[in-house]
């Protein structure tokens, strides 16, 4: 286990590689552990700071982990508009592109466990230990990665609308939001799963994203259509 140990940051660029080292380490951890078992004394621990020294650069144990999210959703767009470009033929019939669209993006989603942990409970958790100020510059960065999104999602499939895209970009992290947690079962779950009569709940978060990302993808181009 890597534990960090500083001397006091004064200069800005040191109080930036600070927080930059304070993300790094949450990373590591969400990586490893649900969000509820993260503590804030715990992060600190590991950083190689007091509590206190922390809270000098994030106001909460949510702060950082909302700040993670973006990085984290950002990063999965990048990754996702390469992986759009060599896996999908813009001049295909859209009946071929939309399902290959689909499963692209579950692909692209389906081992990166920092995104997927962090947006299954922005709302429920991470959203609900912040300042005004954090809350604002957070939902500005979800206005700025949906629109991205939808960005990609138009590009590939322009029979869709500009505002359907919308639609389908923030549908795309319900789906992903949903059905992370469903598809994270504790043991007592999985040992549930084991009767033959339970083992059609126990959810493959690939399977189930892809199919879901299919629907939501052919509903659109019936539902928002270029005029």
């Amino acid at each position: 286990m890597h534990t960090a140990h500083f001397k006091r940051a004064r200069s800005e660029e040191q109080r930036a590689a600070r927080r930059q080292e304070i993300l790094r380490v949450a990373g590591e951890m969400v990586a490893r552990m649900p969000v509820a078992d993260l503590s804030l004394n715990e992060l600190s621990r590991r950083v190689g700071l007091a509590k206190s020294n922390v809270l000098r650069y994030f106001e909460s144990r949510e702060a950082v982990l909302l700040e993670l999210l973006d990085m984290a959703w950002r990063d999965w767009l990048g990754r996702l508009a390469t992986a759009l470009s060599d896996t999908v033929d813009v001049a295909a019939p859209t009946a071929v592109r939309y399902p290959g669209i689909a499963a692209t993006m579950t692909a692209s989603l389906v081992d990166d466990r920092l995104f997927c942990e962090l947006l299954s409970v922005s709302a429920a958790v991470l959203e609900r230990n912040v300042s005004t100020e954090i809350a604002r510059r957070y939902k500005l960065n979800v206005i700025a990665n949906n629109d991205a999104l939808a960005e990609l999602v138009h590009r590939y499939l322009p029979e869709i609308s500009t505002q359907g895209a919308t639609y389908v970009a923030g549908g795309t992290l319900v789906s992903i939001a949903g059905l992370w947690p469903l598809t994270q079962p504790c043991e007592a779950l999985l040992r549930v799963y084991e009767d033959p009569a339970m083992a059609a709940l126990r959810l493959d978060f690939g399977t189930a994203l892809q199919e879901m990302l299919s629907t939501l993808l052919a509903g659109s181009l019936t539902r928002w259509p270029v005029d």
